[in-house]
Formats: structure tokens, sequence, C-alpha cells
């Protein structure tokens, strides 16, 4: 990769499932996958500690977030915008 070429950030949509550490937020994002043997549909999540500056959301929220540089340890996602329920 050149330096003219810049790498493409992913970007994630799920729901707040805590907000109780400062600027900091913990995101599930569920997702279906196809069981290989028996074709049969199943649901994952995962979750993602996402960096929220002013703290303003709340559990129950679903917001997108984008990758960014390393923050901390375990962030390494930046809030985009919100979508109250």
């Amino acid at each position: 990769m050149t330096k003219q070429e810049k790498k493409r950030k992913r970007v994630l949509t799920g729901q707040v499932v805590s907000a109780k550490m400062a600027k900091t937020i913990v995101v599930a994002v569920a997702r279906t996958k196809l069981h290989p043997k028996y074709q049969k549909h199943y649901k994952t999540s995962r979750h993602y500690k996402v960096h929220d500056e002013k703290g303003q959301r709340k559990v129950g929220d679903k917001v997108s977030f984008i990758e960014c540089r390393p923050l901390s340890k375990d962030k390494k996602w930046r809030v985009l915008d919100a979508q109250n329920n």
C-alpha cells in the first residue's frame, strides 16, 4: 500500500449495552451466521468499546461508530451518530 492509498475505515451499527465508564460506551453488534453443516441461521454478537466524548449515549440507544486510531488498550472506535428508539 502506498502513501496515497488510504485504508478504508469500517463502520458498524449496534446497541449500547453499558454506559458506566467515563467517555466510553460498550456497544453490542449482532449479526446472523449460517452454520456450515446444518445450514441453519443463528445469532451471534460482539461487544466493542467505543469512545463517546460528551457522554450523551444511554443504554438502549442505537449508534453507528467508525474505526479510528487506538485511543486506549481496548478502544479503537469512536461514535458517529445516534438514533434513539
